[in-house]
């Protein structure tokens, strides 16, 4: 796979179960709704669409908060498989913002964002996926999600890295914008 840069005409973050109980055990959940909410400022500054999953959100819990409030709008896509792509209204809301490019974050790193990047993969997307932008309960499994993503064809990149593609240059109104956020 030639890694392509991104760009902010057809590019879409998915945010998935990023869930209160969910989160709770997770390696990581501090640094990951951290990097999460800063990648939402870069979809409001630039209008990227966000798509956001909830696993069986009565028993995990809604989105945490911090992920709310960084929202454009709250409308989670319910599901109960494991892969975001065998639900009909995430494929309906994919096919709907026109995307090429994917950043692809949530939980857990090797089965809900791992089995949904493949099948994203598999339908032509370039996906993106911010390594501290995904999580597992173990280390471990952080470590088999992002090389099986690897291997699949995703770009294992970073939040920054994601931000300064898009941002494409220093000095604007959304550079200045960014900054406060990343640092």
């Amino acid at each position: 796979m030639t890694i392509s840069l991104l760009n902010r005409e057809n590019t879409g973050l998915i945010i998935v179960d990023a869930q209160e109980k969910l989160m709770q055990v997770m390696g990581n959940p501090d640094r990951v709704t951290d990097r999460i909410v800063k990648l939402l400022h870069l979809s409001r500054l630039f209008n990227l669409p966000v798509v956001l999953t909830e696993q069986y959100s009565k028993w995990l819990g809604p989105t945490l908060s911090p992920i709310k409030e960084a929202l454009p709008e709250y409308d989670p896509i319910e599901k109960l498989d494991f892969n975001c792509c065998s639900v009909d209204l995430f494929n309906t809301r994919l096919k709907a913002n026109a995307l090429d490019n994917i950043i692809l974050v949530g939980v857990e790193t090797h089965i809900c964002v791992f089995q949904t990047c493949v099948s994203l993969l598999e339908r032509g997307y370039r996906v993106h996926v911010p390594h501290h932008a995904v999580d597992s309960r173990t280390g471990d499994n952080w470590n088999i999600g992002l090389s099986l993503m690897k291997e699949a064809g995703a770009v294992i990149t970073s939040t920054e890295t994601v931000v300064f593609q898009i941002l494409k240059r220093a000095g604007t109104k959304e550079f200045k914008e960014m900054l406060k956020v990343i640092k």
